[in-house]
C-alpha cells in the first residue's frame, strides 16, 4: 500500500498542520463530533469515546511525547492497529453520532459526523452514497467502520471519497 491513505489520515487528524498530531487535537474530534451531534459532553457516549481516543493516542504516540509524527504513525498503523484500538475509538464516534441508537445514520448524520472529524461535506457526502450500496438513505456501523479499516490498510475502500480525491498532502517533517 503506497502512503497516500496514510497521508490523508494523519493530514486530517494533524489540524494545525505542522507535522504532528497532538494530544489536544487528537481528543479535540470528539468534542467537535459530540457538538455538531448535539451531545452533552458529560453524555456517556461522549465520556466512552473520550476513553477511547485517549487509548488509541497512548498507543500511537511511541515516545510517549504527547506528538505523533506521521512516523510514529506510519509505523503504527495497519490492521492489527485498526482492531486493537482504532475500531473501538471510531465506532464510539458513530455512537455519537446516532442519537437514537439504532445502529444506522441517515445522509445528515453521517455528513455531520464526517465533517466535524475533518472531512469536507463533499467528500462525506460521496463517501456516503459509496457506503448505501443498497440505498435505503442508511449506513450500518458495521458498514462504515468495514469502510474505514479497509481504507486506512488498504487504500481501497467507499471512505476514500471521504478523504478527498486530489493528490495526497505532503507531510512536514
Amino acid at each position: 500500500m503506497s502512503d497516500s491513505p496514510q497521508h490523508r489520515i494523519f493530514a486530517m487528524l494533524d489540524v494545525d498542520g505542522d507535522g504532528a498530531i497532538t494530544h489536544e487535537e487528537y481528543l479535540a474530534r470528539v468534542g467537535r463530533v459530540a457538538s455538531a451531534m448535539g451531545r452533552d459532553a458529560g453524555h456517556p457516549v461522549v465520556a466512552a469515546s473520550r476513553a477511547a481516543h485517549e487509548a488509541v493516542f497512548r498507543d500511537m504516540d511511541a515516545n510517549g511525547d504527547g506528538r505523533v509524527t506521521f512516523e510514529e504513525y506510519r509505523t503504527w498503523v495497519g490492521h492489527e492497529a485498526f482492531e486493537r484500538s482504532c475500531r473501538p475509538a471510531l465506532g464510539s464516534l458513530f455512537d455519537i453520532a446516532d442519537t437514537d441508537a439504532d445502529g444506522y445514520l441517515d445522509r445528515a448524520a453521517f455528513t455531520r459526523l464526517r465533517t466535524a472529524a475533518g472531512n469536507a461535506a463533499t467528500d462525506a457526502g460521496a463517501a456516503f452514497d459509496a457506503l448505501d450500496t443498497d440505498r435505503d438513505g442508511l449506513i450500518d456501523r458495521d458498514a462504515y467502520l468495514a469502510g474505514i479499516r479497509d481504507f486506512v490498510t488498504t487504500g481501497d475502500s467507499p471512505m476514500a471519497a471521504a478523504y478527498g480525491t486530489g493528490p495526497a498532502p505532503r507531510i512536514r517533517s
